[in-house]
């Protein structure tokens, strides 16, 4: 594993920032940068851009399996918490009917099912995005508070194998953005 480099100032470099003044611009350059390696790539910008996902080559998501299983084990600890209530703990033979009446039982398991996938889901989701995050290295870029106006920035993380600190800076200037900026934490 390579070392972090550093940055100008001699503090931990985590990446290089590049802002563009425009989304076709951005995209332009998301496809330059895929195309000439770079992997470990993260766009900012001020609206959600489908083309712009679709070059970074994001993959699909792993939340929606972490749902089934939420809901798997919900339904099947809501399932077994019936049975045990009614048939182990508290049998009560009320009317003749059967300890293990599954039909009763149908409610509780749908809302366990329910709960546990949609608390999978929301933990899942903050999770896998790493959440919460209070602080960003690109917080610090001054200009980066335009990104929720009309600007739009690409990252390039160091921990990305075709990263040095010279040739990355080189090659976002070609790409003729705005301003170029290293990204220190």
């Amino acid at each position: 594993m390579k070392a972090a480099p550093k940055s100008s100032r001699g503090i931990r470099l985590v990446g290089m920032l590049a802002e563009f003044p425009n989304a076709h611009a951005l995209i332009e350059a998301v496809r330059k940068t895929r195309a000439a390696g770079y992997r470990s790539v993260d766009a900012y910008t001020p609206y959600p851009i489908e083309e712009v996902w679709e070059e970074l080559g994001h993959h699909h998501s792993r939340v929606p399996l972490l749902v089934l299983i939420g809901g798997i084990l919900g339904g099947s600890g809501g399932f077994a918490l019936c049975y045990w209530t009614s048939v182990i703990d508290y049998p009560l033979n009320i009317g003749g009917r059967p300890f293990n009446s599954w039909p009763a039982f149908i409610p509780p398991t749908f809302e366990c099912t329910i709960l546990v996938a949609g608390i999978f889901a929301v933990l899942g989701m903050l999770a896998l995005n790493g959440l919460p995050m209070p602080y960003h290295p690109v917080f610090a870029i001054p200009r980066f508070s335009l990104v929720t106006r009309d600007r739009f920035f690409l990252a390039i993380d160091w921990q990305d194998p075709r990263f040095d600190k010279a040739a990355t800076t080189d090659f976002l200037k070609s790409l003729d953005p705005t301003e170029v900026n290293e990204l220190e934490e």
